[in-house]
């Protein structure tokens, strides 16, 4: 957490402009070191973003216990929208939960407009994936 401030402060940015994403896994390895960590970062306005959700242990445990600010819905899950509807229960659970813990949810992986109006009708109103960008250089957006 220190060298994630220091490199924030010496960046010029804000760190409430800062989203650090951190894996299932991160979090489980090394529970209550991480939990500690993730709350000097979110005392210091650094959101936190829960990648890859649903894919790992998704264990519900955690969702209180670390401050967590969004969700990412696996991109496994939005790639099989339109063929499974067990994706679309999913996808539609996580968005429910996520609502009632007022954290935020991202679809990740989003390709094509079906994907996105899927996420919508479905209440994630926040994606990420090649139809909106395709990756950025940071010289290319700064």
């Amino acid at each position: 957490d220190e060298i994630a401030l220091r490199t924030i402060a010496s960046s010029g940015l804000q760190p409430k402009r800062v989203r650090l994403e951190v894996t299932e896994g991160a979090l489980l390895d090394q529970p209550d070191q991480m939990r500690e960590i993730l709350l000097r970062l979110r005392k210091a306005g650094v959101l936190v973003q829960l990648d890859d959700f649903g894919t790992g242990y998704s264990s519900l445990s955690y969702l209180h216990r670390f401050p967590i600010h969004s969700l990412k819905i696996d991109r496994s899950f939005i790639a099989d929208l339109g063929a499974e509807s067990s994706s679309r229960a999913v996808v539609r659970a996580i968005v429910a939960l996520a609502a009632s813990l007022d954290v935020e949810v991202i679809g990740e992986g989003v390709e094509t407009p079906a994907q996105r109006d899927m996420l919508i009708d479905l209440g994630c109103t926040i994606g990420q994936g090649f139809l909106f960008s395709q990756p950025l250089l940071i010289d290319s957006i700064c």
